[in-house]
């Protein structure tokens, strides 16, 4: 059965001096700022798109490398994972770059690169984005 998950935004005033709100709709979590100096420029305080996007991005490869490495026999005891958006104003968002870094017994070096790889590509994340991803993962 398809699940579909809901965000709104919402915004006020021109794009450089305007701001607005995003909000987690479907889970309730939480409502956070968005502008576009945080957006051009990063911020401590702000969320942006980017951010949002890399949290799913992060998130959706844990889940998918999880799933590939029990399948392989060799269930992780953890997996930390991070994901950086870039975006370049006037041109967009230009990449994602994934570094995990995995408990794993039992696996050699080699199958969980191949496995790691594979996650990448079949993540429903990856698949969505048009852009270049990258991948750093580190068996401890």
């Amino acid at each position: 059965m398809p699940v579909t998950s809901e965000a709104a935004a919402t915004w006020t005033g021109s794009l450089f001096e305007g701001s607005g709100t995003v909000a987690f709709s479907s889970s309730n979590l939480g409502t956070f700022p968005i502008n576009w100096k945080a957006r051009s420029e990063g911020s401590e305080t702000t969320t942006t798109p980017e951010e949002l996007i890399a949290a799913a991005h992060a998130s959706c490869f844990s889940m998918a490398f999880s799933l590939a490495l029990a399948e392989n026999g060799t269930p992780p005891e953890s997996l930390n994972t991070s994901a950086s958006v870039t975006f370049k104003p006037g041109t967009g968002i230009t990449g994602s770059h994934l570094n995990v870094n995995a408990v794993v017994p039992g696996i050699s070096p080699e199958k969980f690169q191949e496995l790691a790889e594979g996650a990448k590509a079949g993540c429903p994340v990856s698949q969505a984005l048009s852009i270049e991803i990258t991948l750093e993962a580190t068996l401890a």
